[in-house]
């Protein structure tokens, strides 16, 4: 069968890394989530360990630009390669790594507005996991081993990242609208698990895999 990607946005909580990860797993295909800076930075010479502390969060600080200045290591960077210096340089090196990701294989890939970046493509299946607030503080709470507080700003911080990062990169478009995706799904009323076996059956209407591509994982985790 042709390659399938499965795009995934996901509130902060709501299990939806863990959703992506399972799928992955059961289908035997990569999920990408930070590889994708890792594969950016190779693709454009800078130095791996400054791809990996930017992430979707370093916006509300000034960007990829301010980020790097404020580094000692990374100023020889800077004034060799001054076209890596802008926001909007990491999303496209990061835009084009995703599109050759969805034209080499079938994957997984987690955040990045990989929906957006794929859109209108046939073979790319878009997922949106939500859950509400309760469930996704007692599952941050749980999961990171702080209190009720430090959860409730953690979710309202990251969250408000996603959004903003979201809004920006795909010229105004809300995060949590559905109908940017192919399916919303609300962890806690569908369950965990069962969203992944939700989105295999989903797979299989749309025709991308056959119900013999499944191999069942154990999920034990997931229900917890």
């Amino acid at each position: 069968m042709d390659n399938f990607v499965v795009t995934f946005a996901r509130g902060f909580g709501s299990g939806g890394k863990e959703i992506a990860s399972c799928l992955a797993k059961e289908l035997g295909i990569h999920c990408y989530e930070n590889r994708i800076l890792t594969l950016a930075s190779q693709m454009s010479g800078l130095n791996e360990n400054l791809f990996k502390e930017v992430n979707e969060k370093i916006r509300d600080n000034g960007g990829f630009a301010s980020f790097m200045r404020g580094l000692p290591r990374a100023r020889n960077y800077i004034a060799r390669n001054e076209k890596f210096v802008s926001d909007d340089k990491l999303f496209e090196y990061q835009s084009t790594i995703i599109k050759d990701l969805a034209d080499t294989e079938s994957c997984v890939i987690v955040g990045k507005c990989a929906d957006y970046v794929l859109r209108g493509r046939p073979n790319v299946v878009s997922i949106y996991i939500e859950a509400p607030r309760a469930f996704c503080v007692e599952r941050t709470m749980n999961r990171m081993g702080v209190t009720e507080e430090v959860a409730h700003a953690t979710i309202s911080k990251t969250d408000k990242y996603r959004a903003q990062y979201y809004e920006h990169y795909t010229h105004g478009n809300y995060w949590t609208n559905p109908v940017n995706y192919d399916m919303t799904l609300n962890s806690e009323k569908v369950g965990v698990y069962n969203c992944v076996r939700t989105i295999e059956q989903y797979l299989i209407i749309k025709g991308l895999i056959t119900p013999d591509m499944i191999r069942p994982a154990d999920h034990s985790k997931l229900e917890k």
